[in-house]
């Protein structure tokens, strides 16, 4: 099979098989009933997704999103470190592997391994067997190399966690299906461990709040922080009050309207994350504040809520009378860093 991209539409195009032989409604089914224990109190004891057609809805479900959110996160990650290039890759409770193929899309071809492979040498940990089956399935109809050359391996993800030192670590949708303890210990880990570490997890005020602990805990490990905030301090952001997260746009799936419902062809993946590095980044344009909400767009401005570098929290107005920062505002994202890169005023 010829190299390819790990995309959003080759991992759907992988997905699509999953489902054949499984009722609609079976695979509808099993996807809200993990949805409600993923929402839920989850227990730690036991793998949440129990065996192929649990493993297979849910990732029919779940994957393209879980993609999509880790893809922007390293993003922000590449725009402030754009020179560094990762070697090797844990994916600590990876699952069915959604954050390894976005790993394996920001460097797909750079090759700074020693063997020459293309792309980071990853390892997925987790402790579902069926679920790590699925996802070497996956991996070899991707027709990327470096996610046909992935190890699997099952590992109980909690305290007694140990991985071996590694450039990047991604931990993706994972905290909330562990115990305070282990949470703390696996950051722990992941931070001794990695040059970089990824934080991914739902964009809803526990999720923040997740996101908030495991970046306290790096940085208190010595890392700072690459990304979303422009400092390493505090979050500005009172506790209780509000919660910082972004958006992902994800194409929708049958299976995705038979289970919400509706008529949209895609959906926004609300998340939280944070990105830190052992490494001083190196972004020629360093970001001074970052949009933390949607653009408001009136008639002749823009309004913008902005992380800035001072630690504060800002709504910022930009009219017309700004010119080229003005036409910047109006096709600034959520989750951009502003002003834009070659825009300062």
């Amino acid at each position: 099979m010829s190299s390819t991209l790990p995309t959003a539409e080759a991992l759907r195009d992988a997905l699509g098989g999953l489902l054949d032989g499984l009722p609609p409604t079976q695979a509808a089914q099993a996807v809200e009933r993990l949805i409600a224990n993923y929402r839920g109190t989850t227990p730690t004891d036991a793998p949440v997704l129990r065996d192929r057609s649990d493993v297979a809805a849910y990732a029919a479900y779940r994957m393209p999103a879980t993609f999509e959110a880790v893809r922007s996160a390293l993003a922000a990650l590449r725009d402030a470190a754009p020179d560094w290039v990762p070697a090797t890759h844990t994916d600590i409770g990876g699952g069915t592997g959604a954050a390894s193929w976005a790993v394996a899309e920001a460097w797909q071809g750079e090759t700074p391994g020693p063997d020459g492979d293309p792309g980071p040498r990853t390892t997925v940990l987790d402790w579902a067997e069926p679920a790590l089956a699925l996802g070497r399935e996956l991996a070899a109809a991707s027709g990327a190399p470096a996610l046909r050359a992935a190890r699997w391996q099952r590992a109980r993800i909690s305290a007694s966690l140990r991985i071996e030192s590694t450039d990047l670590v991604t931990i993706s949708y994972v905290l909330k299906e562990l115990t305070e303890s282990d949470r703390t210990a696996v950051i722990d880990e992941a931070a001794r461990a990695a040059s970089a570490v990824v934080v991914v997890e739902p964009g809803t005020p526990d999720g923040y709040a997740r996101v908030i602990a495991a970046r306290d805990r790096l940085i208190a490990a010595g890392l700072t922080v690459a990304a979303p905030c422009p400092h390493s301090a505090a979050c500005p952001i009172v506790p209780g009050s509000d919660w910082c997260h972004f958006a992902a746009r994800v194409s929708r799936s049958s299976l995705h309207r038979q289970v919400k419902g509706g008529s949209l062809p895609y959906e926004d993946e609300k998340f939280s994350y944070v990105a830190a590095t052992r490494f001083p980044v190196t972004s020629v344009t360093p970001v001074t504040a970052r949009i933390v909400r949607r653009p408001q767009i009136r008639k002749g401005l823009v309004l913008l809520d902005l992380c800035a570098a001072d630690e504060t929290l800002t709504r910022e107005t930009v009219t017309k009378r700004r010119g080229a920062l003005y036409k910047a505002s109006r096709d600034a994202e959520w989750g951009d860093p502003w002003p834009p890169p070659g825009e300062q005023e």
